[in-house]
């Protein structure tokens, strides 16, 4: 009995840990990375996620992958009664504040992409965040087909 108690724990440690895709730096908890799966001949794709801040302000100063050649942080911006993306230089985590990174508003932009293979549904990339204070945090971003639905990822549930 014991034997079948253990292999059962076994076999659903690894889907508990697919449903907690959260990361805990110091007090920066980034929550849900994920990506849309690629159209075939995209020539870049964009990485979301949301940062909780439970200490002092930080601040995201860029981000890299192993499959692109660039990554950079992006925001839409209103101008001139259009939306239009730009570069930014970082993105301020203010103090017990949280910053989400999602379709029209902050993203990661990948460039010049490396590995393909990596950019379909139901795989995972690494992405890693470079923090002023909390340093390098390396996550996992999960592709999918559709973007969350509300409610879906661990940042509604607060």
């Amino acid at each position: 009995m014991l034997n079948k108690t253990l292999l059962l724990a076994a076999l659903l440690l690894p889907a508990l840990f697919a449903q907690a895709h959260e990361y805990k730096a110091g007090n920066l908890l980034i929550e849900h990375p994920w990506s849309m799966q690629l159209p075939p001949n995209a020539p870049a794709v964009a990485a979301y996620f949301v940062i909780d801040n439970k200490g002092d302000a930080d601040r995201l100063l860029s981000v890299d992958s192993p499959v692109a050649g660039s990554a950079q942080l992006h925001e839409h911006v209103h101008a001139d009664g259009l939306m239009k993306m730009q570069q930014v230089p970082s993105v301020e985590v203010p103090a017990g504040g949280q910053v989400r990174f999602a379709p029209m508003a902050y993203h990661v932009m990948l460039l010049d992409l490396k590995d393909r293979t990596q950019l379909v549904d139901g795989q995972r990339f690494e992405l890693v965040l470079h923090f002023e204070k909390a340093g390098a945090v390396p996550v996992q971003v999960m592709v999918q087909k559709q973007p969350p639905e509300p409610g879906q990822t661990p940042a509604h549930s607060h």
